[in-house]
């Protein structure tokens, strides 16, 4: 079996400098894989009226203070920035980490952010998409050095450098979301990695259909390394103090109605409950960490529920 592999995503949201930047540095010293925040400006769990940090900054912070862990956003917002901007941003960011660097890319979904910041949101989800769709080619060909020339209705680039070129001989692309007629399609032909969730059922379903755009593109599934969002995860022996914590910090978010099905409970509780994606080949766990970012729970997931996983 594969290596399991477990991401910190560090929520950018309800907490302070401080505490965010060492969430990031503790999830190095763990041995986490990787490591990621948000790219919101607006928190997008319970109340949106409150403190949010920048996610490219936090990434570059990261970046200077840790020395292991890969770090990306979960995932960039297509319409945040020029594509060629971004790619630029992305090798910077490599540099800065000595080569650790992914280029996390999405659509984009929440409309208030981008009203409030004057952002164009297009005409809904399927512009979105096209616009997403001619932002990937100028990525990965600026990334790989062909200096790429697009002339597309939304963007445009003319032979354009990337240089210093990445350390990375193959920078990452990581594409979220599992829209399944255009974004698996995206997947299938520009992603090195790719992210989907919604519980167990859904990812089967959005594998299945990830399959078929690679074969009818020509794409080997293999070189797609599969990760898939698994909540918030809150580690204790007793499983009644677990879930206390776990209401606790969807309260200081100001969250008025609780996720359900959430990693919380025994370590053994948790590694019953991801099991079952090990057989969809999905072995890179990206867990959320709200503000306390809990380090008992951060700890005790490599330390004891990823033996658990690998034992299987």
């Amino acid at each position: 079996m594969s290596e399991v592999k477990f991401g910190a995503l560090c929520w950018n949201q309800y907490t302070d400098w401080p505490s965010l930047l060492q969430a990031g540095i503790r999830a190095d010293k763990l041995g986490y894989d990787s490591l990621w925040t948000w790219d919101h400006l607006y928190p997008i769990v319970g109340d949106p009226n409150g403190p949010n940090y920048e996610g490219w900054l936090t990434l570059a912070a990261w970046a200077a203070r840790t020395e292991h862990v890969r770090i990306g956003l979960m995932v960039g917002a297509n319409t945040f920035r020029n594509p060629a901007l971004v790619t630029k941003m992305a090798t910077t960011l490599d540099h800065i980490s000595g080569g650790r660097a992914i280029l996390g890319i999405g659509g984009a979904w929440f409309e208030e952010e981008h009203e409030a910041f004057g952002l164009d949101f297009g005409s809904g989800f399927p512009e979105r998409l096209r616009w997403l769709g001619e932002a990937l080619p100028i990525m990965r060909g600026m990334l790989d050095g062909s200096e790429p020339t697009a002339a597309g209705p939304h963007y445009a680039s003319k032979a354009t450098r990337n240089l210093p070129v990445p350390i990375q001989p193959h920078l990452p692309i990581c594409i979220g979301g599992g829209g399944e007629q255009v974004t698996l399609k995206l997947v299938a032909r520009y992603a090195d990695m790719n992210n989907v969730g919604g519980g167990l059922e859904t990812v089967r379903r959005k594998e299945a259909i990830l399959l078929q755009h690679c074969e009818t593109v020509g794409r080997d599934p293999a070189e797609i390394e599969r990760t898939t969002g698994i909540g918030t995860v809150f580690i204790r022996d007793d499983r009644a103090e677990a879930e206390r914590l776990f209401r606790e910090a969807f309260e200081r978010n100001r969250v008025t109605r609780l996720w359900e099905d959430q990693p919380v409970g025994t370590p053994e509780d948790v590694a019953e409950r991801l099991a079952p994606f090990l057989e969809l080949g999905y072995r890179h766990f990206i867990a959320g960490m709200p503000a306390s970012y809990d380090e008992e729970s951060m700890t005790r997931l490599v330390t004891e529920v990823k033996p658990l996983l690998e034992g299987r």
